[in-house]
């Protein structure tokens, strides 16, 4: 009996620790994610398609954030509301047929306040027509690999086929917060919107974690009738990133407690050793022509590892293949790449750019060789 018993001890505590409970016991599916690895902590019905209500507004504001960093829009213009737009109901900033507000205050309003109103008038500052920028959603979900997403508004008002997954939304979250500039209006706790007017707009942020729980700083709630309670989390605490995703919640107090036992968890049970960042060199080698003889090479991304604390931090080998190395060349331009012995790779790049040599800087150069 004591064998018995001592082997099935043995055979539990051999099992991985995540597996032997569930986390967010309440939601209909859920997900934890580490971002910069890619890895999945937990899940949990992940891939099931759900009405994400007001989540949807993450790609929403991916989409206008990447029309800011590719200069089609600017953070100051100045956009006059729809009627369409002013028509939206659910949450919204109270916005008024041809009003007139900045992109940044509207962005504020919708990352803040999650105004439904304040989703379309970007939307159709960004492509012209709501219509139009639900087709830029879906090609997007296409480009970033979601099976399970189709996106009929850029608000999340339960439509029919318009639904994501738990797993999605964590890629699409995972997607925002390389731009750091949306934290910085996903973290507001509260704020105003038409300061020194009759028409003052309090913003609350409906992700009350921002408050009570430290290092978050995102993204986004939702809830209709249909989704349920939802949120998409992120926080930040000792340089690690985590992104949680539940959906289903029964209200939006069980779906609070529930993400912060989740990073309560994570955060104690795991974490994240840099092994090459974008500003690592990895190599110096011979450019053949160039105006320089010699070029670093650094990696295009940052690579990490995700370890458990109780097991440290595993040893990671990796080997470097390049490219032969001819001028001119520029900085982004993929030179090689990075093996590791998982399996996976990263591209390298030259850590600036090299402009070929003329034929006067080579003679001297083959000259000054051959006379030293």
């Amino acid at each position: 009996m004591k064998k018995l018993l001592c082997l099935f001890v043995t055979f539990y505590l051999a099992m991985p620790f995540v597996n032997a409970f569930s986390l967010a016991d309440e939601a209909s599916s859920v997900i934890v994610l580490e971002p910069t690895t890619g890895e999945i902590i937990y899940e949990r019905n992940s891939h099931e398609r759900r009405h994400p209500a007001s989540m949807t507004k993450i790609m929403t504001m991916l989409l206008v954030v990447e029309a800011i960093e590719k200069d089609l829009i600017k953070w100051d213009d100045i956009v006059t509301v729809s009627a369409n737009a002013a028509s939206m109901g659910g949450s919204q900033i109270l916005l008024e047929t041809n009003e007139q507000m900045s992109v940044y205050d509207l962005f504020k309003g919708l990352a803040v306040a999650s105004g439904n109103d304040a989703a379309v008038a970007l939307a159709e500052k960004v492509a012209g027509s709501e219509e139009l920028f639900v087709n830029m959603m879906n090609e997007k979900a296409k480009k970033l690999g979601l099976k399970d997403t189709n996106f009929k508004n850029p608000h999340g008002l339960d439509e029919a086929n318009h639904y994501s997954s738990a797993y999605d939304m964590a890629i699409m979250a995972k997607e925002l917060v390389k731009h750091e500039k949306v934290l910085e209006f996903t973290s507001i706790y509260e704020d105003y919107l038409r300061k020194d007017t009759d028409r003052v707009f309090w913003l609350v942020n409906t992700n009350k974690l921002v408050r009570f729980y430290k290092g978050v700083d995102g993204l986004k709630t939702g809830y209709t009738s249909e989704a349920g309670y939802c949120m998409t989390a992120t926080a930040k605490i000792d340089d690690m990133r985590i992104i949680t995703v539940v959906m289903g919640e029964p209200d939006s107090k069980t779906r609070n407690a529930e993400v912060s036992s989740i990073f309560d968890y994570v955060y104690a049970q795991y974490g994240l050793n840099k092994i090459i960042d974008t500003n690592s060199v990895v190599k110096n080698v011979k450019v053949y022509k160039g105006k320089q003889e010699n070029i670093d090479i650094v990696p295009l991304e940052n690579v990490n590892n995700l370890y458990k604390k109780a097991e440290g931090v595993k040893e990671v080998n990796y080997d470097i293949e390049l490219h032969d190395m001819v001028a001119p060349l520029k900085k982004g331009d993929v030179v090689g790449k990075i093996v590791f012995n998982d399996g996976h790779t990263i591209n390298l790049t030259v850590k600036e750019d090299v402009k070929k040599a003329n034929i006067f800087e080579l003679y001297f150069r083959y000259l000054k060789r051959y006379l030293t």
